[in-house]
């Protein structure tokens, strides 16, 4: 592997890196019918995803540009690697409260999960709690625990580790019943005890 692969790759797992947890802020997603639980979304200020790309990359070697589009913005960063430019983009629309600011920062925010920064918070599984109304919506009555690897340290790979409990938690007594049946079938017509 050539130096320059192995700095790219060094900067990339330092844009991953999860944020201390004190950073991740909190909203409502779905909600029941009746509004009383709902899903727990995290979510990253644009202001610390800035900060994110200039402490890992240096701020001459970051850049980021919009472009308006009908109900919405595109976000281009790019990264300088080398004396190359390299971009990545990601859209979002327009938000209900301050319209451009609001779909401006979501756009760069999922640009820059584009090149890995917060992109572990995709990751995170659907947890319901209680909510309650604030104003005209409604807000977490309280906050949900992160799993480990979305907690602030120095994960090898958060990936993997989020893939590997994803696939675990949707596993099922059904499934396993249903393995067990195959198995059960496979065994009587070959006269055999099948390897899992």
């Amino acid at each position: 592997m050539t130096q320059l692969k192995q700095s790219r790759e060094a900067l990339l797992k330092q844009l991953k890196n999860p944020f201390d947890s004190k950073f991740v802020k909190w909203r409502v997603g779905a909600t029941s019918k009746d509004k009383t639980i709902g899903i727990a979304l995290a979510y990253i200020d644009a202001r610390e995803v800035m900060k994110r790309l200039d402490e890992v990359l240096g701020v001459d070697n970051w850049q980021s540009k919009h472009t308006a589009i009908d109900g919405g913005f595109i976000c281009e960063i790019g990264v300088k690697w080398e004396d190359n430019w390299v971009w990545r983009s990601d859209a979002a629309g327009l938000t209900k409260v301050e319209p451009i600011k609001g779909g401006a920062s979501d756009a760069f925010k999922r640009a820059a999960a584009v090149w890995g920064v917060g992109r572990y918070l995709y990751y995170l599984p659907n947890i319901w709690v209680p909510i309650k109304p604030q104003g005209n919506s409604y807000v977490l009555s309280e906050i949900p625990e992160l799993p480990n690897w979305a907690k602030n340290k120095e994960v090898e790979n958060w990936e993997d580790v989020a893939e590997l409990e994803i696939a675990q938690s949707q596993e099922t007594p059904e499934e396993d019943a249903d393995l067990a049946l195959i198995n059960e079938t496979v065994e009587a017509i070959n006269g055999t005890t099948p390897k899992n």
